[in-house]
């Protein structure tokens, strides 16, 4: 493995496993009504992730039910500070206080994990391709597999890493291409972002059809 590329991963899970958590407790009952009415200004949440938060793979709108609650809340901040791009989010949560975004994590964060995966239809070359570089990586272009940092079946690892299994592709692409086109910068040590630069489109296609197709609980 390249000595830097495992370096940083490294560097990476240790502070998945030893970090404090980043965000205060959150009032789940508070982040309901928030989730329902808005901030006010723009869409409510359930009117692109849906009321059991399973998101919506046509509008590329991520499934939310059942992620790291401290995860959820640093997207969200990072997403009003500008390290993550999204015209859609960022005009629908800029009116949230602080509490208020922890309150809408710790809600979504609560919600039962949906059990289907996202219906697909590419070829079994595509998703051969996709599971051999979610499953075993592609070292020979220091790209390692995403249970390494995603654990495993890629249910996620705390608050740094989250789950993607059953994430809808159309959102899994949307993020790698983003982390391509430096419109999100909020990866620790830009560990996705130097992965994501050694994608090809026909890599991502494949990884996202695959990780859409798994089922989003753990066995």
């Amino acid at each position: 493995m390249n000595s830097f590329l495992h370096v940083t991963l490294a560097a990476v899970l240790a502070m998945a496993a030893t970090s404090a958590s980043a965000a205060e407790s959150g009032n789940p009952d508070r982040g309901a009504t928030l989730a329902t009415q808005g901030d006010g200004s723009g869409a409510p949440c359930t009117a692109c992730h849906g009321a059991d938060g399973a998101g919506n793979n046509a509008g590329g709108f991520p499934r939310l039910a059942g992620l790291d609650a401290d995860y959820l809340f640093k997207q969200m901040v990072d997403m009003n500070a500008g390290k993550r791009t999204s015209p859609v989010m960022q005009p629908n949560i800029d009116n949230f206080d602080e509490q208020q975004l922890r309150d809408l994590a710790a809600y979504y964060a609560g919600m039962p994990v949906p059990k289907t995966s996202t219906a697909t239809s590419v070829d079994a070359s595509v998703m051969a391709m996709g599971s051999k570089l979610v499953n075993e990586g592609d070292w020979d272009n220091y790209v390692p597999p995403c249970s390494t940092c995603h654990g495993p079946g890629n249910h996620g690892v705390g608050h740094v890493f989250p789950a993607i299994a059953g994430q809808h592709p159309n959102y899994i692409r949307s993020q790698l291409q983003a982390w391509q086109n430096n419109q999100r910068n909020n990866d620790p040590n830009q560990l996705m972002t130097a992965i994501a630069e050694r994608l090809s489109q026909e890599q991502i296609d494949a990884v996202a059809a695959y990780l859409g197709s798994q089922n989003a609980t753990n066995p």
